[in-house]
């Protein structure tokens, strides 16, 4: 192979995939599309609307994006599409920005937040700053995804029950919905929950049969057959026949600029959920994920979803889950389901004219639902009582303040929890509990056996310039106690010192030395000695008291031999 073939394919992998193609995996892709398909229409017109766009341009956004991620992205097996947790960021976006009842302009801006998206991400790709999409701790992605479910949920009521509001904000949509209970259209709410108690249960009993298509042909066949739309029941209606040209949606520059924000939590979001689930399923199948590489075939699906009257997507672990226990091989799985919507665009647009709108408003509540990680709040009240704190706040963030202001929340907590264990780290005094080298936290162990005159301290963070007060002030506030002659400062969780806090050493040894107590270092790194020594601190630290183990460092100090004795 040759290097320009090599760099062909390195960037599109597409190129590398249909040039490795086995034949045998053929009928395996075919079927894997097939059933993949009947879950894609569905699922791509209900969050279509969840997004505020009509229900077409979900099904144009699936083409697009199953196309575009075949070409330009790494893994086998991952599907791409409308996702339940970015369509209401997509509508928080967009929403401000026209007027209500234009659908035209709603699409051309969904169609520039997906570009916008897709270019971000491309960027971050080549730029290899896949360990952005770390930024949100699970705990805080908890919270978000929760507080959004609760919001999906309650935004999808009024079209549950039949009618519609016009409301603003979590509390007023709870407010109206009560209020309007009167409006309720029966029918119409049967069938969503009837499709909600399928989509719910059929998957306990059976996954051989996507619930999604057994609901949807159902509540489909039902109100065809009762003629549903004569009472009042609000339907799909006649599609559009055919597919969009391409075009560059554009409205102004300053619509683009009020999308920054909006294509930044999109980004954030879709690509922590991309790049976890695609580790997961390239795990079972014993292959290597390219982070960078998933956010560059994340961005061009983007791209191309904008360019097709579409809207930014993510991946779908649960379709992904489909295609992968259907035997699909290859990305042709997802380009035979493309294929499937686009016949259907061509030729039985008319296929789906009976199916209610309550009938998606129940799929999009059964993926809300999905959203909900009620285990893992458990699981936090259980191990670690920050963390369920924190995760609640993240979903009070979504809840109280909106879509996009909720995910700014989530980040600016992963943030403050980042510095929070770095600005204040855990710092323990040991004690021997039963013979040489065990040593523990007094806390935990407070019968342990300390060193008559001695403080052994363990810090279990790095010294850098947020820390070095706080480090100072737990060291002074030790060596106040009667008698102490040592500080034995273990070391081994110390990964680096700063200037700041070389600075801050200096001083200190000098104040107690001052008072007459000394201060030994152990099992620290051969590195930060060397770095020691370039800021000088040899000059007021002794160079001899320097140990790699806490009990080579008290023989030498309670017996007063040789340093080089000692080691």
């Amino acid at each position: 192979m040759s290097a320009a073939t090599h760099v062909v394919e390195r960037f599109v992998p597409g190129v590398r995939a249909a040039r490795t193609y086995q034949r045998g995996w053929l009928p395996h892709d075919l079927v894997a599309g097939l059933v993949l398909a009947a879950i894609l229409v569905p699922q791509g017109m209900a969050y279509a609307q969840l997004a505020g766009l009509p229900a077409v341009t979900g099904l144009y956004t699936t083409v697009a994006c199953l196309v575009g991620y075949a070409v330009f992205g790494p893994s086998r097996v991952l599907v791409l599409g409308p996702d339940s947790s970015v369509s209401p960021m997509i509508l928080a976006a967009i929403t401000p920005l026209f007027v209500a009842g234009d659908p035209a302009t709603a699409v051309v801006l969904a169609g520039m937040l997906s570009i916008m998206v897709g270019l971000i991400e491309i960027a971050m790709g080549l730029g290899r700053l896949g360990f952005v999409a770390d930024l949100l701790s699970s705990e805080v992605q908890v919270g978000y995804l929760n507080g959004l479910a609760i919001t999906i949920v309650v935004g999808q009521l009024p079209k549950l029950f039949g009618f519609s509001t016009d409301a603003d904000g979590f509390f007023d949509e709870v407010k109206v919905f009560v209020q309007s209970l009167d409006q309720t259209v029966w029918q119409a709410l049967a069938v969503g929950l009837g499709v909600l108690a399928v989509l719910l249960v059929m998957p306990r009993l059976t996954r051989r049969v996507p619930a999604v298509l057994v609901a949807v042909v159902a509540a489909t066949v039902v109100s065809a057959v009762f003629a549903l739309s004569d009472h009042g029941v609000s339907t799909v209606g006649v599609l559009p026949q055919g597919l969009p040209r391409p075009s560059l949606p554009w409205t102004s520059l300053h619509d683009a600029g009020a999308l920054v924000l909006g294509a930044v939590g999109i980004t954030l979001v879709s690509l922590t959920d991309t790049i976890a689930t695609a580790s997961s399923f390239a795990a079972r199948r014993g292959e290597e994920v390219d982070p960078d590489q998933e956010m560059v075939g994340m961005g061009a699906a983007n791209v191309f979803t904008g360019l097709f009257s579409g809207f930014a997507v993510s991946t779908s672990a649960s379709r992904t889950a489909v295609a992968d226990q259907s035997g699909a091989k290859s990305q042709l799985t997802g380009v035979v389901g493309a294929g499937v919507v686009v016949l259907l665009l061509l030729f039985l647009n008319g296929l789906l004219a009976d199916l209610p709108q309550a009938a998606l408003a129940g799929v999009v509540i059964a993926a809300a639902l999905s959203l909900l990680d009620l285990r893992a709040l458990a699981r936090y009240w259980q191990v670690r009582r920050s963390a369920l704190a924190l995760s609640l706040v993240a979903s009070l963030g979504v809840i109280v303040f909106g879509v996009l202001q909720g995910i700014l929340v989530a980040i600016l907590l992963a943030v403050l929890l980042f510095f929070r264990r770095s600005w204040w780290p855990h710092g323990a005094e040991l004690g021997r509990v039963d013979g040489p080298g065990d040593w523990h936290d007094l806390g935990g162990f407070p019968d342990a056996h300390r060193e008559p005159g001695v403080i052994v301290f363990r810090w279990e963070a790095p010294l850098f310039f947020a820390n070095a007060g706080a480090f100072r002030r737990q060291i002074r506030t030790l060596a106040r106690r009667p008698g102490t002659r040592w500080i034995v400062l273990q070391c081994e969780a110390v990964t680096d010192i700063d200037v700041t806090a070389a600075g801050m050493l200096e001083a200190l040894d000098e104040e107690l030395n001052a008072e007459g107590i000394h201060v030994a270092f152990v099992e620290m790194r051969h590195r930060l000695q060397e770095m020691a020594l370039r800021y000088g601190l040899m000059n007021t630290l002794d160079a001899d008291h320097f140990y790699p183990t806490i009990e080579a460092a008290l023989a030498e100090i309670t017996t007063g031999g040789e340093a080089s004795d000692a080691r």
